[in-house]
Parts: C-alpha cells; structure tokens; sequence
C-alpha cells in the first residue's frame, strides 16, 4: 500500500523543482573495488529497493559514477525501466577517476564531455535532472568546468547543476563566474552534515542561505555512528560498516553526549534514535533533501518513518545543548557587531 501522504516536498535551492525531503542514496548498490567496503547490493536488491523509495513518496535518486566504477549507475538504471520518466528526479556526479587513463578525471571540459555520455548510457536515459561535481578539482579552472557544464545545459542533457564538498570560497567563487558569464549556476550542494558533524553551519550554511543555493545531506547517520548501535564502551556490532570504515571523522565525545539525549528523546517520542537524527536535519531550513542510504528494506522502512517525526521547540533545545559549535572567531565578532544593529 501506497503511504505517499507521509513525504513532503521541498524546493532545490532557487529552482522551482521539487524534491521529496528525503533522497534515496545508492552508494550501496554494487561492490566493486573500495566500494565493497560500503554495500554489495546485487540487481534484485536494488530493484526492490528502489521500487520501495517510489511507493514511499521519494522522487529523488542520488548516484556517482564513481560508485562501484559505474555499476550503481547500471543497476539503478535497471532498476527504473518501466518508470515514467517523469515520476523521478534522478542525480549524478562527475570527477572521480574511473580507469587509469591520465585524463579519465578531474573536472575538465575533456572529462565532463566522456563523463556524461556514460553516465547517460549506464543510467539509461536521455537527461540527467541534476548533475554534479563530486568535488573540486584544483588542477582545472573553474571557468572551464562551469562552461562545459552550461553547455550540457544548452544541450538539453542536464536540467540542473549541482556541486559537492565544496569549501565556501570555492563554491562563492563558482557563482560568482555564473552570474558574471551568464551560466547556469550550481543551485545543490551536497555536502557532510549532522548533529554530531555542525562544521557546515560555520560558513556553508550562512553562504547557501544567503545565496538561495539548496543543501543535500549526505551521511546523515555518520557512518552508522548515530544509529543507537553504537556506545562507548565498544566498537558496535559485527558487521557494522563504521566497525570496520571508520568514516566520516566524528568528535566522538560530542557525538556519544548527543546519543545519550537523542536515546532520551527517541524513548518519549517512541520512535528509533536514527529516526531522531534524521529528524533534527528536516528541521534545519537550509536543507532541501536528506540522502538516505540503505542496505535492506527494513533499514529503508526505518529511515522512511523519520518524515513523521515532529521535535518540540524543548527537543531541539535540549539536541542543541551537546552538540553546538564552540564559538570560534570570526562568528563571535559577527554575532557582537549585528547585535548593535538590531531593530528596535
């Protein structure tokens, strides 16, 4: 049975495309190389999967190249034959390096051109709605990059830009060349945010809110560290990928302090502390979507309950408590000088 009321929508950054708030992440799908440390989802898996995340309300679908060297790409294409076209908003992302040729990465127009094709062809269709840098590429002018992106725009083989893990110069410094060439601009950054990892609200966020460009979350759960599996005394369960890839970097002290009132909050609200987690970001207003990986349909089942989660203003306070940033300069001094400059 459907439960499509559940999922709200959010608009991308300045665009007028909608986007369900939460987006299937398919970095699990395949397994091959360093990729197998993250998932090894065969086709069947990634068919019900994906069938699943549509029933559910999702529209967004998030892949790499680069993740298992083309195969997500492949079997997520598998996975929405028979899918209008129209019912999903499909994300890819170009940089990494595929093969050993020297010029098979980075984010020069040469790479972009090669890149796109084959994603196109893997993937199995005709456009990408939102293509991405998978980061930034220090050996390529940005100009460059953006024009050979703003060319598969006029083409019609991308709708949207979008870039990822970004620092904020970099990604001011790319909108700047947009609006000064007339380019299409990068309206997403997908980038590292949780409650346990706040290091984006430093100078991301403010940028981002500032510039109207829409936040998509990636590792909401930090590697699993926030799935209530994870305590002090041990390493986890078996099996459990943090276990073993212990990624991405976390104050563990702060995290475990932000478990504790998130076990808290979880108990009153009867719901699980990952659904508490995700909850917390579907708070914070400069995010459009929350990409949720999964390796099971129960895990999706899980994550999928967290759109009904609704945090008091007490929840939030007591969730902020722990895991706020230490003011660091040059916030503090900005913070003193715009409270001299308040209304009356």
């Amino acid at each position: 049975m459907s439960d499509t009321m559940t999922m709200k929508y959010r608009l991308l950054g300045k665009t007028g495309l909608l986007v369900s708030e939460l987006c299937l992440g398919t970095m699990t799908f395949g397994g091959k190389g360093f990729w197998e440390v993250i998932g090894k989802q065969d086709q069947q898996v990634a068919t019900e999967i994906v069938a699943r995340a549509l029933d559910a309300g999702i529209n967004f679908i998030d892949t790499a190249d680069v993740y298992s060297y083309g195969e997500s790409e492949t079997l997520l294409g598998k996975a929405l034959a028979g899918c209008p076209r129209d019912k999903y908003v499909l994300a890819t992302k170009v940089r990494g390096s595929m093969d050993q040729s020297v010029n098979n990465v980075g984010l020069s127009r040469y790479h972009i051109m090669h890149s796109v094709e084959a994603s196109l062809k893997r993937l199995n269709t005709d456009h990408i709605d939102l293509y991405q840098i998978h980061g930034f590429d220090p050996l390529t002018p940005l100009e460059e990059t953006l024009r050979a992106l703003d060319t598969l725009v006029q083409q019609g083989k991308v709708r949207y830009l979008g870039a990822s893990n970004l620092a904020a110069w970099q990604l001011m410094k790319a909108l700047g060349i947009s609006e000064r060439l007339g380019l299409a601009r990068f309206e997403s950054l997908q980038a590292y945010y949780t409650i346990a990892g706040r290091d984006l609200e430093r100078e991301v966020l403010p940028l981002v809110q500032d510039q109207g460009v829409g936040i998509m979350v990636w590792s909401p759960l930090a590697g699993g560290l926030l799935s209530g599996k994870f305590n002090r005394e041990d390493a986890g369960p078996e099996g459990a990928r943090r276990a073993s890839f212990d990624f991405p970097p976390v104050n563990k002290d702060r995290a475990f302090d932000v478990v504790d009132v998130m076990r808290v909050v979880a108990t009153e609200l009867e719901v699980t502390v990952p659904q508490v987690a995700l909850a917390w970001l579907l708070h914070q207003s400069a995010v459009s979507t929350v990409i949720i990986g999964t390796k099971s349909i129960d895990q999706l089942n899980e994550n999928l309950g967290a759109v009904t989660v609704r945090l008091s203003a007490d929840h939030l306070a007591r969730l902020h408590a722990p895991s706020q940033l230490p003011s660091e300069y040059p916030q503090w001094m900005i913070a003193r000088q715009g409270a001299d400059r308040t209304l009356a």
